[in-house]
């Protein structure tokens, strides 16, 4: 079970901080119209196409001790965050963000500029009119966005096994340990934890659908 707290651990900050990430970045894809957009929007995406063990190789020079996270590691002293929890944090970001930042994007679009427009002529700032008009409105893509982060989240294995390894309370979440029981062939085990992810998946599903039908649009 500490293979099932740690993913859930996982999956729930990192769908915490692609809400406050994607926000921004979807309102202003959603509503910005430059030569470069389909360029970011590419770039948000590309983690839909690109192969896990490309990006998770990519992610370990990146925190690795002679990229960027070794000098951010080096202030707690440090010399990686590659095989730690903080990189499979940041792995999860980047590799979960498309699945939030697209069904945000699809849900602002869909509001449009109108709602907030009249806001304005109520004298209401930007941050006011958005939160007191944009958010309600959009609460549905919130929804899409925040199940599908989590939920893939809790599937993810060729970025987390790249960056992280399989390091039993620190590294391993629990498609490792699945991987790791059936190896060993204890498919007892493989077979309950497997079984409560497919139930915990489709239960993420069912609420994606549910939210589908108020918003009208597409999962992304």
């Amino acid at each position: 079970m500490e293979a099932l707290w740690l993913t859930l651990q996982l999956a729930l900050f990192s769908t915490l901080i692609l809400i406050v990430l994607a926000t921004p970045l979807a309102w202003w894809l959603a509503h910005s119209q430059f030569k470069g957009k389909a360029l970011v929007e590419a770039l948000v995406a590309l983690p839909l196409v690109l192969p896990p063990t490309v990006l998770g190789f990519y992610l370990l020079i990146v925190l690795g001790p002679d990229g960027p996270g070794g000098w951010l590691a080096s202030f707690w002293g440090g010399n990686t965050l590659a095989f730690s929890f903080s990189g499979l944090l940041i792995g999860s970001v980047i590799y979960s963000l498309p699945f939030v930042v697209q069904p945000l994007q699809n849900g602002f679009v869909l509001i449009g500029k109108k709602p907030l427009e009249v806001a304005y002529t109520l004298k209401a700032s930007f941050w006011d009119g958005f939160r007191s008009v944009i958010l309600p409105l959009a609460k549905p893509a919130y929804i899409s966005a925040a199940t599908l982060g989590f939920a893939h989240t809790l599937g993810e294995f060729g970025v987390v096994l790249m960056i992280g390894g399989n390091i039993p309370g620190e590294t391993q979440v629990i498609s490792i340990a699945i991987y790791e029981q059936v190896e060993a062939m204890e498919y007892a085990q493989a077979h309950g934890l497997s079984a409560l992810l497919l139930f915990i998946s489709f239960t993420l599903l069912a609420i994606i659908y549910k939210a589908r039908k108020h918003q009208g649009g597409g999962l992304l």
